[in-house]
């Protein structure tokens, strides 16, 4: 297995991350980090990535400014998991968030918690101990809402200011006037709060120029129900009210940046714009870009997504990154190393420092694999209505090749990546020695999870 072997090298990553952030980190004062990620979007969904579902101007020129990435993979092929690997940098089900979080009934069946521990490693907590002004303006989901009332507030996980959705710990009364998602009565509509979230980012930088600043700018409109304005119809999927959502949403984003061009911030400013996980529906896969699966799968299309990085004068303008696998995990590090900010004692990220990608330095080998898992019963999970997009419940991504199998070992399927994106050709009974190293490796892991 000399492939797999090589993959893991730990001697080339260090030569490759290494020489390229050294300058730039060196050179360049701490920049202000917005991580913008949008709800359910596909990479199908954008014009930048080949996708005809609706025009995205602002969303492709921030692309033509910066670098995007053809190999991003979230976390989890849903919501709360997703979120808790991007702000612990650690895979989710350690700290047992296996499905989006719900009611306390539900959490009990999908074998989770109520909410993400506190005692989690967090980013914006790393961030802030280094001297960064913190925020969270969006869709949390990570506690709080339906029957969970003693989810541990914003500033627990190191933010200094907040504005959530219903389903957080802090739910703004501006958007959240009913005890659920969205109502008629919110004072700021469905389709404005987008507009609303970037208006508080704005806000916050400009009372905080003196001190590099990071944000979670985190939307929700391209999650169902697609509400584009006060005469649509919020219980059609349709691919006409998606296109309404994902118009406005690029509009604001047009917003936010022209808003840091007027605050002088825009040249130390990393923006990065990505998505939680797949989308679903998928219009015949025209919103994945041809990708197997959907939300809620471990196939491709339900992990693999946008992932746009822009801080002028540092990311290269124009580029294209089809090489570099990265992660949701590893943003913690990835982040660390660009605030120059030390991570908690005793951390252990499941993730890796891809600075060097960010920086124009494609990163041809990961020191260690990527683990996902979902799906652990039939009652309490949901899963593609599509049989061809239901995957086995735990996948290990390790070089080219992706394997998924059910945790009881059975039904492994084997993909090379490299020349099967669309996962198309099981390879398992062609390479059974991969099989058998990558289901070890994946088994352990699965078997290591509270």
């Amino acid at each position: 297995m000399p492939g797999i072997l090589n993959w893991r090298t730990l001697f080339v990553v260090a030569f490759v991350l290494n020489p390229v952030l050294g300058g730039a980190a060196e050179s360049t004062a701490r920049p202000h980090i917005i991580f913008v990620l949008a709800d359910d979007l596909g990479p199908g969904d954008l014009g930048c990535y080949g996708g005809t579902i609706a025009p995205t101007p602002n969303i492709d020129q921030l692309a033509a400014d910066g670098i995007r990435f053809e190999q991003y993979y979230a976390a989890s092929p849903i919501c709360s998991p997703s979120r808790c690997g991007l702000i612990t940098g650690q895979f989710p089900a350690r700290w047992r968030i296996t499905s989006y979080l719900q009611t306390r009934a539900g959490n009990r069946g999908c074998e989770q918690a109520d909410y993400l521990d506190a005692s989690a490693p967090s980013l914006p907590r790393a961030l802030q101990a280094s001297g960064y002004k913190t925020a969270h303006f969006g869709k949390w989901h990570l506690g709080g809402g339906r029957d969970v009332e003693n989810a541990p507030r914003f500033a627990a996980y190191g933010y200094d200011a907040s504005a959530g959705t219903w389903e957080s710990p802090e739910p703004h009364p501006d958007i959240t006037a009913s005890d659920w998602i969205w109502s008629n009565e919110d004072k700021v509509k469905r389709w404005e709060r987008t507009g609303f979230f970037v208006d508080l980012t704005l806000d916050f930088l400009r009372r905080h120029k003196s001190s590099p600043c990071f944000v979670n700018l985190w939307l929700d409109d391209t999650h169902t129900p697609w509400t584009p304005d006060a005469d649509a119809d919020p219980h059609r999927e349709t691919r006409s009210n998606l296109q309404g959502v994902i118009r406005e949403m690029d509009r604001q984003i047009g917003r936010l940046r022209r808003g840091l061009r007027e605050l002088g911030v825009e040249e130390e400013t990393l923006l990065i714009f990505a998505s939680d996980n797949g989308p679903l529906p998928t219009f015949k896969e025209a919103r994945t870009r041809g990708l197997r699966g959907s939300k809620l799968s471990l196939y491709e299309g339900g992990l693999r997504l946008p992932f746009i990085a822009c801080w002028p004068d540092n990311t290269p303008a124009g580029r294209e990154d089809a090489t570099s696998v990265i992660a949701a995990v590893d943003m913690f590090p990835t982040f660390c190393r660009i605030a120059e900010a030390a991570p908690p004692p005793h951390y252990a990220s499941d993730g890796e420092d891809v600075s060097a990608a960010l920086f124009g330095q494609a990163i041809n080998t990961r020191s260690r694999p990527v683990y996902w898992e979902y799906g652990r019963n039939d009652e309490f999970f949901a899963y593609p209505k599509k049989p061809r997009d239901r995957s086995p419940n735990v996948a290990i991504r390790s070089g080219p090749w992706k394997l998924l199998i059910n945790a009881d070992g059975t039904n492994a399927e084997l993909y090379n990546l490299s020349t099967d994106r669309e996962e198309v050709h099981n390879l398992a009974a062609q390479q059974p020695s991969v099989v058998e190293e990558l289901t070890d490796q994946a088994l352990d892991w699965r078997k290591s999870l509270p």
